[in-house]
């Protein structure tokens, strides 16, 4: 028996020593932007020193900074209501949970951003000044706006380096939950708070008493400890694409990665507060509310509302037709997915959201519901096991637009891959890394059909920028409840999924992986309008842009 015991605790103890000394294999420039305030100040005032004196040479020979190419390409409509909003990108401090502050690059001092709410019809310009000390952008998640307003660095716009403006213009034509962040070196900007809700609302909205946002996300509490040793491959992804794992014979690096990155980000936020710090959702009985779940970070959460009758009636901004009522279901939100859930307060006891996943730090998630005028009780919840939500049988049956039976002017595989080889972790799409892939080149007005699969062993959240996507099937099985419209879809390992969209908003944009450490390891493609001619032409020397 003692012998067994020695072996079990050798066994434990070789664990514990290869979990200290593997470290997470995170791009270089994570791990910078994460040092002290000091040094960190200190490096980039030489570096924009440089920058400026490059961008003066430049405007002397080019017009490539000055952001001209943008201005003029979208106009308000005669008599359009025209909503102005400033962004400013500037460090601050975030108390993010009690007696805990961490350093945090925001738009407007604040994480998440201000949130940007309109109505349907209203014309929008959002006018972003970089205060920091790194080129930034803003991506709309979700939002089918002109490609010249995507924010994607070196693709339709310069990056917004330091000390630069660049005026963000759209109609806001389409209600439904979005948001926005930053495209610049996204898996470093946006883990460091540079996010926030738009949200635009219908002309013409039914009866909602209370109206809130909840975006979630995840961060490290020590970040330099979890981060220390780690290096960022070249790779052929152009310097931020590959991502250098030092593995132990026999390990799985991409598992490897996956597993350890799940617990170095260890505290949960909503809106930007952890555990007690969330800030209470307050109702009265009888009250309609509207929760509008935003996932910003890299984990899927399981959402849990106990004992509420409530419906699902939006995901990523579009109505799902015919929502029913369901009860204790777990609703999976993926990184980059919107979901809104609509409720009548009938309960006399508070409750508590809270989430139920294979998630390690769940506690901190409880988002409390006070009943203002209930008994002042506060609901005992029981563990229990719960059913998962199924998008894919939910809502009116119908057929939609699209069906998978019907003739395609294009139809495209999009096999999703993990490589953990060579010392180097890459994340493709059809066996390339983004600087590899060839773009996918459309023509206004064919219709389209992608078919995912994921032939890795980890999530891939997949984003497509411009376009609603209908999913068609799931797993070659046929979508049975309404007609799904999406612009983000959770694809698990081993599943496959179906969609189809028209290729009706010129311009160039990408589809990636919204968990944004993957699209910096390359799982991103360029897709590109034949027949679009764009005011923006990228200049080679402006090596500052990163996409990715």
């Amino acid at each position: 028996m003692q012998s067994k015991l020695n072996m079990v605790l050798a066994i434990i103890a070789s664990v514990v020593m290869v979990f200290s000394v593997i470290t997470f294999q995170r791009n270089q420039a994570f791990m910078a932007s994460m040092m002290t305030r000091q040094n960190n100040t200190q490096t980039n005032s030489n570096t924009n020193q440089n920058d400026n004196q490059n961008h003066e040479n430049m405007t002397a020979s080019s017009a490539f900074n000055s952001h001209d190419y943008a201005k003029g390409t979208v106009k308000p409509r005669d008599g359009q209501p025209v909503k102005r909003f400033t962004l400013v990108a500037q460090e601050a401090e975030l108390e993010i949970k009690e007696g805990f502050v961490i350093p945090v690059w925001t738009y407007n001092g604040t994480v998440p951003g201000e949130e940007i709410r309109v109505t349907e019809g209203n014309y929008v310009q959002v006018e972003l000044k970089n205060m920091l000390t790194e080129p930034v952008t803003i991506h709309w998640h979700g939002y089918p706006l002109n490609s010249a307003m995507d924010g994607v660095p070196g693709l339709n716009q310069d990056a917004v380096r330091p000390g630069e403006t660049f005026v963000y213009e759209f109609s806001a034509d389409v209600p439904g939950t979005y948001w926005y962040h930053s495209h610049q070196e996204g898996s470093k900007q946006v883990d460091k708070g540079l996010y926030g809700a738009l949200i635009v609302e219908p002309k013409n909205k039914g009866k909602i008493d209370k109206d809130y946002t909840l975006i979630l996300d995840e961060w490290m509490e020590n970040p330099m400890e979890e981060m220390e040793g780690m290096e960022m491959g070249t790779g052929d992804s152009g310097g931020h694409g590959g991502m250098n794992m030092s593995n132990s014979k026999g390990t799985d690096p991409v598992m490897e990665e996956e597993e350890m990155m799940a617990y170095s980000y260890n505290i949960y936020t909503v809106n930007g507060k952890s555990g007690k710090g969330i800030r209470p959702i307050d109702v009265k009985k009888g009250d309609v509310v509207r929760l509008r779940f935003i996932n910003a970070g890299y984990r899927s959460h399981g959402i849990h509302i106990p004992g509420q009758d409530i419906k699902i009636v939006s995901t990523d901004g579009q109505d799902i037709h015919g929502a029913a009522l369901i009860k204790d279901q777990i609703i999976q939100i993926a990184p980059g997915e919107r979901y809104d859930v609509e409720f009548t307060i009938m309960a006399d006891e508070n409750f508590s959201i809270d989430f139920h996943d294979n998630n390690p730090y769940n506690d901190q998630l409880q988002i409390p519901v006070i009943v203002a005028d209930g008994n002042g009780r506060t609901r005992t919840e029981e563990l229990a096991e719960y059913p998962w939500f199924r998008l894919e049988n939910y809502g009116q049956p119908g057929t939609g637009r699209f069906t998978l039976d019907q003739p395609y002017d294009i139809d495209y595989m999009v096999q999703l891959d993990a490589f953990g080889d060579k010392g180097e972790l890459r994340y493709t799409i059809n066996g390339k890394t983004f600087r590899q892939l060839p773009a996918l080149k459309l023509k206004t007005g064919n219709i389209v059909k992608f078919t995912y699969f994921n032939n890795s062993k980890v999530d891939h959240p997949m984003h497509l920028h411009g376009h609603f996507f209908q999913v068609l099937s799931k797993n070659d099985l046929p979508v049975s409840g309404a007609a799904i419209m999406k612009d983000t879809l959770l694809v698990k390992p081993g599943e496959k999924y179906v969609v189809a969209f028209e290729a009706n908003n010129p311009g160039r944009w990408v589809q990636h992986c919204h968990e944004l450490h993957h699209a910096a390891a390359g799982m991103m493609q360029d897709i590109v309008y034949e027949d679009f001619l764009s005011k923006y032409m990228p200049n080679p020397q402006n090596t500052y842009n990163k996409p990715e």
